[in-house]
């Protein structure tokens, strides 16, 4: 999973989703476990507590001052500086603990790319391309464009569409981007993520609704950015 950014609901959906499709050993995320959303610490606690193996987001390390957020547009920041005054010590120590990149049982982990970790949007065959250059594993899953999809090296990109859309690990290397549960941004608002069978070499491709309104009460009590509370229910 990645980009899950504050939205509790959306976390607990998609996890209560997992464990009724068959439950799960491992957990990984591809960071932005925080920004935008109304519930950064309970989301950070979730993900420490499920033991997940995560990597840093630009969000992530933003709202531990790591990133300068002069880089974000008015919006983002605004919700930064929010989130930033909601962790804890130890809420803001896990989250700049974070790696920009993990290998895991013959797949990398990294936020945007290889090539740029942090803010690379890995969304055209150049990106790809450079990413697969500097992959030393079979596969790499990614987050940062909130948008799903398959990347098959000498092939290209092709979308997901969830309801358990399956993809073959192997033999050709691949790049997944499993979307956005928080915030997504493909014209679905329901929270998306996927489930990986090392054994069986597949990975399944779910939306999973949720709460949408729940998290916007949330975020409009909070004074968040009017766009970021509205964009949840379009899915972008």
């Amino acid at each position: 999973m990645a980009d899950i950014h504050g939205n509790l609901e959306a976390l607990r959906a998609v996890l209560d989703h997992a464990r009724q499709m068959g439950g799960f050993g491992r957990v990984w995320c591809m960071g932005d476990v925080v920004g935008y959303g109304p519930d950064p610490g309970p989301c950070v606690d979730m993900v420490e507590e499920l033991s997940s193996t995560c990597v840093a987001g630009n969000h992530d390390w933003a709202a531990v001052g790591k990133v300068d957020t002069r880089d974000f547009n008015p919006h983002a920041a605004a919700a930064i500086a929010w989130t930033d005054a909601q962790l804890t010590p130890g809420q803001r120590e896990y989250l700049s603990s974070l790696p920009l990149t993990l290998q895991e049982e013959g797949a990398t982990l990294v936020h945007g790319s290889l090539r740029d970790p942090i803010w690379e949007y890995l969304v055209d065959t150049g990106a790809a391309r450079a990413t697969f250059d500097l992959c030393q594993t079979p596969l790499c899953l990614v987050g940062h464009s909130h948008m799903p999809f398959v990347c098959t090296q000498g092939e290209g990109f092709r979308r997901v569409r969830g309801e358990g859309d399956g993809v073959a690990l192997g033999p050709a290397r691949l790049i997944l981007n499993p979307g956005s549960v928080g915030q997504p941004r493909d014209g679905d608002p329901r929270a998306s993520y996927m489930l990986l069978d090392i054994v069986a070499q597949a990975a399944y491709h779910y939306r999973v609704a949720y709460a949408i309104g729940e998290t916007q009460g949330k975020m409009e009590r909070a004074g968040l950015p009017r766009p970021l509370i509205d964009r949840l229910s379009q899915g972008w």
